[in-house]
């Protein structure tokens, strides 16, 4: 295939900073003979995503986190997932054209939501995490089944059931341990765990394998929202929610400096 018949996909979210680096960003690919398309993904070999991490994990969603590429240019403030930066699109691009660089592959998250009434929908799904919590600044009563053995009777603001990726998101916030994301593992966080004689709660986070389920049965009368990577839906007559990894993986481009240690001391102690 020639490489002007190569298309790259940039996505953008629209803010002044976003928008500029992406048309700067369209122009370079251009005149390296590729043939960037913007907004969509159609027949793409590669997406880059112009914005922080919340623009990443909002594109998996926007296309149902689809089987091609991704990297990131970031113009947010964290950038974890983003590996570059402006001054990097140059040396980005004469990389990806020459295949001097790695894929990595992230397992996603999914969650089975059952209805009362016995519906079933299975269309949440994240790279990150899945957040449960009560409606209306309520706390939150749930059974927690780990497989098939109850092992709590939660009370306190929610739960957040992350994957390796997401352990350094919400899950690092509440205290859960960051997880090399070489590993395969769940992590089940409390979000202000209450622990009473009357609700018996974890108070710290649990490491799970990852063929696990984990199913999350609320107390009936009242709505949930749940949220994966962030985005809520505010739901009624819940019966229960299972979250498990799932096998969709998400496939981010590294280069050569990417190391995820360093990653994390810079962006998280800004060492």
């Amino acid at each position: 295939m020639l490489e002007n018949e190569r298309k790259i996909s940039v996505i953008n979210y629209g803010s002044d900073e976003a928008l500029r680096i992406s048309a700067l960003l369209v122009d370079k690919l251009g005149a390296a003979g590729f043939c960037p398309i913007e907004q969509e993904i159609i027949d793409a070999e590669l997406v880059v995503v112009v914005g922080g991490d919340g623009s990443l994990l909002g594109t998996f969603k926007q296309f149902d986190f689809p089987d091609v590429p991704f990297v990131g240019v970031n113009t947010g403030h964290l950038g974890f997932f983003q590996e570059l930066d402006e001054a990097d699109i140059d040396d980005f691009i004469g990389k990806y054209k020459s295949g001097d660089y790695e894929s990595q592959n992230l397992r996603t998250i999914t969650g089975i939501i059952e209805f009362r009434d016995g519906r079933k929908v299975q269309n949440i799904r994240g790279l990150n995490d899945i957040v449960i919590e009560a409606a209306d600044i309520k706390l939150s009563h749930f059974d927690v089944y780990i497989g098939e053995h109850l092992v709590e009777k939660f009370h306190g603001d929610g739960l957040v059931i992350s994957t390796p990726a997401g352990s350094t998101a919400y899950n690092y916030a509440l205290g859960g341990s960051i997880v090399d994301p070489s590993l395969e593992l769940l992590q089940l966080m409390p979000v202000a765990a209450v622990n009473t004689s009357a609700y018996r709660s974890f108070t710290i986070g649990i490491a799970l394998a990852p063929d696990v389920t984990i199913r999350v049965i609320p107390e009936m009368k009242y709505d949930i929202l749940v949220a994966a990577d962030g985005y809520h839906e505010r739901l009624s007559a819940v019966k229960s929610i299972e979250a498990h990894l799932c096998k969709k993986f998400v496939t981010l481009l590294r280069f050569k400096s990417y190391e995820f240690w360093n990653t994390a001391k810079q962006k998280l102690l800004g060492l």
